[in-house]
C-alpha cells in the first residue's frame, strides 16, 4: 500500500510538473529534461508512468475535467454555475489546469492527443439535461447546443483575459453567466443563482475546509 502511495504521488508530481511547463512554453518548445528537472524525479520514474511527450499531454488533458470543490445543490443550474466559477478560480493558481487549455488551442497537438473540450460539453450538457428535466430551464433550451456554446465562450474569455493580464478571470466568467442564463433559465430560477465573482473562491474555501474531515470531494 506504501508503495501503491508512492507511485500514485509520484504521478502527480510529474503532471503537475508538464503542467507547469506545457503552460508556460507551449507543447513543441516544452522538453522531457525540463519536465524532469521540474518534478525531481528520474527519467526511469518517468518512462514508468508516461511513454513519451504525447502520453503526458493527454494525462494533462486527462486532469482538466473536474468538478473537485463543487457541492451538490438544489439547483442544477447552481451546480452548473459553480463548476465554472470554481474552476474560473483554480485555473489561474494551479497549471495542471491552465495547461489544459494552451494543449488544447494548440492545433499539431490537437492532432495529436484532443482536448478537454469533449468531455466538457458532455458533462455539461449531462448538467443541463437534468436541469431541464427539473424545469429550471427555458422550453426551448437544447442542452447540447447550450453546453457547445458554453465551453466555447468559457475558453475564449480565458484566452483573452489572460492575454489581458490585467483581467479578473472570475469577473469575467461572472459576467459571462450574468449575459447566458437569462436566455435559458426560468425566471424564478433565474432569481436565486448566485453568480457572484466571489462564488468560486467561497466554495473552494468551504471544499477545503472540509478536506480535512470528509477527504476529498468526488471528481469527474
Amino acid at each position: 500500500m506504501a508503495q501503491q502511495a508512492r507511485a500514485i504521488q509520484t504521478r502527480r508530481t510529474i503532471l503537475q510538473a508538464a503542467g507547469a511547463v506545457f503552460d508556460e512554453r507551449g507543447y513543441e518548445a516544452a522538453t522531457i529534461a525540463e519536465i524532469l528537472a521540474r518534478a525531481g524525479v528520474t527519467k526511469g520514474a518517468l518512462y514508468f508512468h508516461f511513454t513519451s511527450k504525447e502520453d503526458l499531454a493527454r494525462g494533462v488533458l486527462g486532469e482538466a475535467l473536474t468538478t473537485e470543490g463543487v457541492l451538490p445543490q438544489e439547483s442544477k443550474l447552481q451546480e452548473w454555475v459553480d463548476v465554472g466559477m470554481v474552476l474560473a478560480h483554480r485555473l489561474p493558481r494551479q497549471p495542471l489546469l491552465s495547461a489544459s487549455i494552451r494543449l488544447s488551442v494548440d492545433q499539431r497537438g490537437r492532432d495529436l492527443f484532443g482536448t478537454s473540450w469533449p468531455g466538457w460539453i458532455d458533462f455539461i450538457s449531462g448538467q443541463l439535461e437534468v436541469a431541464r428535466t427539473r424545469g429550471e430551464l427555458l422550453p426551448h433550451i437544447v442542452p447540447k447546443e447550450t453546453a457547445e456554446l458554453f465551453v466555447g465562450a468559457w475558453t475564449g474569455v480565458e484566452i483573452v483575459s489572460s492575454a489581458v493580464q490585467e483581467s479578473d478571470l472570475e469577473q469575467k466568467i461572472a459576467s459571462l453567466y450574468d449575459h447566458m442564463l437569462p436566455g435559458i433559465a426560468v425566471p424564478g430560477v433565474l432569481s436565486r443563482l448566485d453568480t457572484a465573482p466571489d462564488r468560486g473562491a467561497r466554495m473552494w474555501q468551504a471544499h477545503q475546509e472540509s478536506l480535512g474531515e470528509n477527504g476529498p470531494l468526488v471528481t469527474v
